[in-house]
């Protein structure tokens, strides 16, 4: 190794300090800063720890942050030196500010929470300063304490600022349980700019679309059916819904009638477990498409829900003939509480 290497690789594995509010805190070696803080019990919003949802976005007030962590930031707030703390592994001392609520989020109004099935609540938001969006994008919602969690919007815009959010309460879910059981009608809740690219595009519309999700996968996938069925779009759109029981599949009867409605579309309501209903398919949602299509050259490809599903879904789409750039996913991260 060159001496220059050497010490270049020296410096970057060196620790360094954070500096919040004038009190300095230590960023070991290989560390992230939403590392330290959180090793540190400084207060910050996080979800995925990936980049992904942009929850933990803070400031650099001295010095432009490292390039690879304003990873999918907009122009203008990487001009003002935002950047993913979870993303950032300091190369110097950094001086940071955690920014205000009213800097990333605006106030939305609870207007109607309701069940889907047993464990999915239909949740609303009304948010007027949201109006520009795509259906299949997701936003962070954020509680008082700053928990955070992101969710996928399930309906294409409407003038009421009305967003819709499919939820499933987990077992030791923070966020999820405190939707599902202490929410009301007409609470606030804080709701950042929709983020993602797992949306439809009106170019191509005698192309074939392929929906695959499993549980809240639906909930994007809602949406994207909605807005291309809204603009138009000619090619066939297949939707394959899948769970392990009955139970948990939902919006079946409504989808089946969308099915009747429109001569391009058709629908799959799968389950993986060992009792299957009439009008319903046997086997998992992925499985069912691969075995139901023999052609998948010139289709676009939607994935939502379970992360072991969309990886392997996305592989054997491009292996079939798929094009990378026509795979669009949304792979649905559990929160650890």
């Amino acid at each position: 190794m060159s001496p220059f290497l050497f010490l270049h690789h020296y410096r970057v594995l060196e620790m360094t300090q954070l500096t919040i509010d004038n009190k300095s805190y230590t960023c070991a070696a290989e560390e992230t800063v939403l590392d330290t803080l959180l090793r540190e019990e400084v207060e910050v919003s996080y979800a995925c720890k990936k980049g992904t949802c942009q929850s933990c976005m803070v400031r650099s007030t001295a010095g432009v942050p490292p390039e690879a962590a304003q990873q999918g930031l907009k122009n203008t707030q990487k001009k003002q030196n935002y950047f993913l703390a979870c993303l950032c592994t300091p190369e110097q001392d950094m001086e940071i500010r955690l920014p205000e609520q009213s800097e990333l989020y605006s106030q939305g109004k609870v207007v109607e929470n309701s069940m889907l099935n047993r464990n999915t609540l239909l949740l609303k938001v009304q948010c007027q300063d949201i109006q520009e969006y795509f259906a299949g994008q997701f936003v962070n919602l954020q509680r008082e304490d700053g928990l955070t969690r992101s969710y996928s919007i399930a309906n294409t815009p409407k003038e009421s600022g009305i967003l819709e959010f499919h939820i499933r309460e987990l077992a030791d879910g923070q966020f999820s349980s405190w939707l599902h059981n202490d929410i009301k009608m007409g609470d606030t809740i804080a709701v950042s700019e929709p983020q993602g690219h797992c949306f439809y595009i009106p170019e191509r519309a005698d192309e074939d679309l392929v929906l695959i999700g499993t549980g809240t996968g639906l909930a994007p996938l809602v949406g994207i059916l909605h807005d291309a069925l809204e603009k138009g779009h000619t090619g066939s759109i297949t939707l394959f819904h899948g769970s392990s029981v009955l139970e948990d599949l939902y919006r079946v009867k409504e989808m089946r009638e969308l099915a009747e409605k429109h001569v391009n579309f058709s629908y799959f309501p799968c389950i993986s477990g060992n009792e299957v209903p009439e009008g319903f398919i046997a086997g998992r949602a992925d499985v069912v498409a691969k075995e139901n299509r023999t052609e998948w050259k010139n289709v676009r490809l939607f994935l939502c829900g379970h992360p072991d599903m969309v990886n392997s879904m996305k592989m054997d789409g491009f292996l079939s003939g798929v094009s990378m750039n026509d795979i669009y996913t949304d792979a649905f991260e559990i929160a650890a509480k």
